[in-house]
């Protein structure tokens, strides 16, 4: 089999991914990350996260509205959370910090534990290691190169 099956690991099943396939996910987050630099409004007129803006508020997509087509904005795309107390929005932001922090653990903890034997007995003992022997950290071939 070629395609997604449980049989293979994340990094298998990545290894699987064609090269423009993985050109194009890298092309979009490049795309956010350029939007999300420019404080949204394109000119980088916008509060900055490093600087005044609240950690994980991505920027109004607004200025892409009124000028392209409707898109939704990434940050609170449905207005969920224009009522809500500015308690209840601290708690929140805690709250989604930390499931990102454990999440990032959590995909660490396979990452290693398919890549080194014995490294994460609770998932040898879940059954959920899949060993693997390419190059973990190397997102195309490990032999790529950008002009070759």
């Amino acid at each position: 089999s070629t395609g997604p099956s449980p049989d293979f690991s994340p990094e298998q099943q990545w290894d699987m991914i064609p090269e423009a396939a993985k050109w194009q996910i890298f092309g979009i987050i490049a795309l956010l990350e350029i939007f999300d630099e420019a404080g949204g409004a394109g000119d980088g007129s916008g509060d900055h996260y490093t600087g005044t803006r609240q950690p994980g508020k991505y920027p109004t997509a607004q200025p892409f509205r009124d000028n392209v087509h409707f898109v939704l904005d990434l940050y609170d795309p449905f207005g969920f959370s224009k009522n809500k107390s500015e308690e209840s929005k601290a708690r929140g932001l805690k709250a989604e910090i930390n499931n990102g922090r454990l999440a990032m653990l959590g995909i660490f903890g396979f990452i290693t534990a398919d890549k080194v034997p014995g490294s994460v007995p609770l998932l040898e003992k879940l059954g959920a290691v899949i060993p693997y022997s390419g190059e973990t950290m190397a997102p195309f071939e490990a032999n790529f190169h950008v002009f070759n």
